[in-house]
């Protein structure tokens, strides 16, 4: 800060009393201090990535080192932030929101700014990725950046994540739910299929080189682009794969893609006792095809030579988007299966008692938009489904699980949401109509409220 001059009128008498000189240096303080709250106060700069706000914390414990010691690699192929993956059930499936989707994230080029710019020290790259409000999610259970809970999660998932397929099992779902992965953050950067019918997937091989291990990196939301947040994301210096076809693997211009690696190699993961659920796991390639947007994974026969860097769920799961989503309810067809041990009762309770907003049941206005919603809508599905992550939705989730259905539990249970929500409801339908999007009411006739 500037020296600051206070001219004032003395006199010899006063030039050295303690009483006048108290009152200099007291006006002197209050000057400064105003001036400082007029430098960094003013506005709402606490979504702004400016040089005011603080550095990001990246990693539980804090410290580069720990994470980058072998000892604490999760797979023998590198650390957490290299975002290693051995076997599709390392995907372990969540249901919430927010979080960041870096998938796409590294060239500055394209309708949205989406590039990953190394820091100076080449040990972190600054991201921009999509800000998804609310969905189904995936987490790389080797690439959890925060120690404990990577255990809590390998503990009750086993070290390949195969024990939690169901969603919201992994312990790490609540950790991004609850927003405190990682302190300082407001989401963190999973995966998800949410952009893949406008952005597309794929793989590109790549040889070593840095890239931005983004997965449950810290973000921030920005001001500088609607929809777009900041995230910080590790770099590691390895061969990784692009997530979509026929990709330059150097960008230049100090730009790095997100990306991960999946080795078409077997390992033992260091530091850990070998179980049914922890042994050596033997990778064969694999490759993926979205239905919905009938895009092939794989692109050339290199490619075709290592696992999909992408989840591949045995099953379809509820309220995830393209073509591993379960289908919408169908009246008269889509029931509970006998035995399903599903409290309906309590399920209608779940949807009527989430009201983050007074009288409004977010859990039908979710379902009435989810299910339907694409990339483009990413702001109404957060108008939508706001609040639902701090609910309880176990029982949602299981009845759904049951009948494989998505956005169906509360026709499954008969549940009846009040006036409010019903009116809140047909405004969501007409807004995606707007936007182009059919909803759950014009393809199936549910979910359609009342105006």
């Amino acid at each position: 800060m500037p020296m600051v001059h206070v001219q004032k009128r003395t006199t010899p008498s006063d030039a050295f009393n303690p009483t006048t000189v108290s009152r200099r240096i007291a006006a002197l303080m209050l000057f400064a201090l105003l001036l400082t709250c007029a430098a960094g106060c003013n506005g709402d700069s606490s979504h702004s990535p400016s040089s005011q706000a603080p550095a990001f914390v990246h990693f539980v414990p804090n410290s580069h080192a720990f994470w980058s010691d072998p000892a604490n690699w999760t797979t023998c192929f590198g650390p957490a932030y290299a975002n290693i993956l051995l076997t599709a059930t390392n995907f372990v499936p969540c249901r919430g929101g927010p979080y960041a989707l870096c998938y796409y994230s590294g060239p500055s080029t394209g309708t949205e700014d989406l590039s990953c710019t190394l820091t100076s020290d080449g040990l972190y790259a600054n991201c921009k990725c999509f800000d998804i409000p609310y969905g189904v999610y995936f987490v790389d259970i080797n690439a959890i950046l925060n120690h404990s809970v990577y255990e809590a999660t390998i503990a009750q998932c086993g070290v390949d994540g195969s024990l939690c397929g169901a969603i919201n099992s992994a312990p790490v779902c609540n950790s991004v739910n609850q927003g405190n992965l990682i302190p300082g953050a407001q989401l963190f950067s999973t995966f998800s299929f949410d952009c893949v019918p406008t952005n597309g997937i794929g793989q590109t091989n790549c040889g070593q080189a840095p890239y931005a291990g983004c997965m449950t990196a810290p973000c921030r939301e920005t001001d500088s682009q609607a929809g777009i947040v900041d995230c910080s994301c590790p770099v590691f210096d390895g061969p990784y794969q692009v997530g979509q076809n026929e990709q330059v693997c150097s960008l230049g211009d100090n730009l790095v893609w997100s990306a991960a690696y999946a080795p078409s190699t077997s390992c033992t993961p260091p530091g850990v006792k070998a179980s049914a659920a922890t042994s050596e796991i033997t990778l064969t390639p694999s490759k993926v095809t979205v239905l919905d947007s009938a895009i092939a994974l794989t692109s050339t026969a290199a490619d075709a030579a290592v696992p999909a860097a992408v989840p591949s769920p045995p099953t379809c799961l509820p309220d995830a988007p393209g073509g591993v989503g379960c289908p919408l309810f169908v009246p008269g067809t889509t029931v509970l299966p006998p035995n399903s041990s599903v409290d309906c009762t309590k399920v209608c309770h779940e949807y009527n008692s989430c009201r983050p907003k007074p009288g409004l049941e977010v859990g039908y206005t979710c379902d009435a938009t989810l299910c339907t919603d694409q990339c483009s809508d990413r702001d109404l599905v957060g108008k939508a489904c706001v609040g639902l992550s701090k609910c309880d939705i176990s029982e949602i989730v299981k009845a759904e699980t049951a009948a494989s259905c998505s956005c169906c539990a509360s026709q499954l249970c008969g549940c009846a949401s009040n006036g409010k929500t019903n009116t809140a409801i047909a405004g969501l339908n007409q807004d995606q109509r707007n936007l182009g999007i059919t909803p759950q009411c014009d393809i199936k006739g549910t979910l359609c409220g009342s105006p």
